[in-house]
C-alpha cells in the first residue's frame, strides 16, 4: 500500500468528489454514498466506513469538500459523541447497528449521565440496571438532558453492582428512548428556553447486547464520551451553518440544522457574546470611560488566550496526538470569558441590561446573555470539576480526600436512596 501524503490524499478525494458529488441528491442518498466511500469519516478504520487516514491529513479532505461545496456527514448533536464512544468501546454488533446512521443523521441521540442527587458527579449515579435473563431492567431518573425529546437512543450510565466501589459498580448502555417506561419532561429555564429535560425510567428494558464495554467498566467508557464533549465545549465552537446554494441536498441540510439547533439558539449568548462588546461600547459612547476600557481589555486578553489554547488543542488533535489537559483548561477558560463578558455588557448598558424584550438593550439580547452565562460554568462539568481535573491530572497535586470511593457504594450516604 502506497504511503499517504497530502498530495495523494488531495488528489484522491478531489477525484472522488468530482465523479460523485451531485447537489440534486437527497441528503440521505448523498450521505450513504459518502459513508460507503470512506471520505465521510476518513480517520475511522476502513472496516467501519473510514480510510485509516492519519488525523493530520483530515483537514486536507475538508478543504476539498469546501472547495467544491460538498455536504459532509452529520455533525450536529450528541450523535457525534455516541459515534466516537461506540467506535472506541462498542462491539461489532453495536458498530454495525449505530455507526452508519450516526453519520447519515438518520438517528438522534441524547446523553443520560446527570441525576438530581449527584449533579456534576456523574459517578454518583443511582439509576440502577438489574440483569434479568437476557436483558437489563433499568429504573431511575436523569436530569439536564438536552435533545431527549427528539432522541431515538440514549447513552445511559447506570449502577449494576452496589457491592463494589463508586466507580467500579457502573456500566454503560445504549437505551431505546421510544420504549414504554421512558418518560421525557422538558425543563423551563430562567432565560425562557427549554433545552433540557428530566427523564423518568421505570422498568425500561435494555437487551444484554446493548451493554457498551464490560459490566462494571462504565466509568472508562463515560470518560471517553466526556473527553469528546469537553473538547467541543471550549466556548469557541463553530456553529453549523447550512449553505445558501440551490439544490435538494442543501435544502435538506438547512432544514436538518434548523431542527437540530432550535433548542440551542441561545447557546451563543451563554458564551457571553464577546464580539458585541466593542460595537456596543462604540454605539453608546463608552469607549472613553477608563473603567469600561480596562474591563474590555481584560476580556479581550482572556478571550484571545482561550482561543489560542483551543487552537493548540485542535492542532494536536489533527496531528493525532492524544487528548491532553486542553479540554478542561478550555472549558474553564470559557467560563471565565463568559462571566467577564457579562460584567462588561452590564458596565456598558447599565440598568437597561436588566430589561427583557423590546424595552431592553439590543431588544433584550443583553439581558438574555446575563441569565444564560451561568450555564457555561455548569454544563459539561462544573468549574469545580475542571479545577479538580487540572489540579490532579495536570499539576500532579494530591487528590482531595474522599469518603465515597473506598467502600461498597450501598454503604455510602447519598442524597437519594439507592
Amino acid at each position: 500500500m502506497s504511503e499517504m501524503t497530502e498530495a495523494s490524499v488531495r488528489a484522491d478525494v478531489r477525484a472522488w468528489l468530482e465523479a460523485n458529488w451531485n447537489p440534486d441528491y437527497s441528503l440521505i442518498e448523498w450521505r450513504n454514498r459518502l459513508v460507503d466511500s470512506g471520505w465521510g469519516a476518513p480517520h475511522w478504520p476502513t472496516e467501519w466506513f473510514g480510510r485509516n487516514l492519519p488525523a493530520g491529513l483530515v483537514p486536507v479532505v475538508q478543504e476539498e469538500f469546501n472547495r467544491i461545496g460538498a455536504v459532509g456527514v452529520a455533525k450536529v448533536g450528541i450523535r457525534v459523541l455516541a459515534a466516537a464512544t461506540i467506535l472506541e468501546h462498542g462491539t461489532d454488533l453495536q458498530k454495525k447497528k449505530f455507526l452508519r446512521p450516526s453519520l447519515t443523521g438518520e438517528e438522534a441521540w441524547c446523553q443520560l449521565f446527570s441525576e438530581p442527587g449527584s449533579g456534576s458527579d456523574a459517578a454518583g449515579a443511582v439509576t440502577r440496571a438489574d440483569l434479568k435473563g437476557d436483558h437489563w431492567v433499568v429504573n431511575g431518573q436523569k436530569l439536564w438532558t438536552s435533545g431527549a425529546q427528539k432522541a431515538d437512543w440514549g447513552l445511559l450510565l447506570a449502577r449494576t453492582n452496589w457491592d463494589k466501589t463508586k466507580h467500579a459498580g457502573l456500566s454503560y448502555f445504549i437505551i431505546d428512548m421510544h420504549q414504554p417506561g421512558v418518560t421525557v419532561q422538558p425543563l423551563k429555564q430562567m432565560n425562557g428556553h427549554a433545552t433540557f429535560n428530566q427523564i423518568f425510567i421505570t422498568d425500561a428494558v435494555v437487551p444484554a447486547d446493548m451493554l457498551v464495554g464490560r459490566e462494571g467498566g462504565g466509568w472508562a467508557v463515560t470518560n471517553t464520551t466526556l473527553m469528546h464533549e469537553r473538547r467541543s465545549a471550549d466556548g469557541l465552537r463553530s456553529w453549523a451553518l447550512g449553505s445558501d446554494k440551490p439544490g435538494r441536498v442543501y435544502e435538506e441540510e438547512r432544514a436538518e440544522i434548523a431542527v437540530a439547533l432550535a433548542p440551542y439558539k441561545w447557546y451563543p449568548n451563554r458564551a457571553g457574546r464577546v464580539e458585541l462588546v466593542v460595537p456596543r461600547a462604540q454605539e453608546l459612547g463608552k469607549l472613553d470611560d477608563p473603567v469600561v476600557r480596562q474591563e474590555i481589555a481584560r476580556l479581550m486578553i482572556l478571550s484571545k488566550s482561550a482561543e489560542w489554547t483551543a487552537r493548540r488543542a485542535r492542532s494536536a488533535q489533527e496531528q493525532g496526538r492524544p487528548q491532553g489537559p486542553e479540554g478542561s483548561l478550555g472549558k474553564l477558560a470559557a467560563s471565565h470569558v463568559a462571566r467577564a463578558a457579562a460584567r462588561v455588557h452590564t458596565l456598558i448598558s447599565g440598568a437597561d441590561a436588566l430589561l427583557t424584550g423590546s424595552d431592553g438593550a439590543m431588544n433584550g439580547t443583553i439581558a438574555e446573555i446575563l441569565v444564560s452565562v451561568p450555564a457555561t460554568s455548569i454544563a459539561g462539568g462544573t468549574d469545580e470539576i475542571q479545577r479538580n481535573i487540572i489540579a490532579e491530572r495536570v499539576l500532579g497535586m494530591p487528590k482531595e480526600a474522599s469518603v465515597d470511593t473506598d467502600k461498597p457504594y450501598r454503604d455510602v450516604p447519598r442524597n437519594i436512596a439507592g
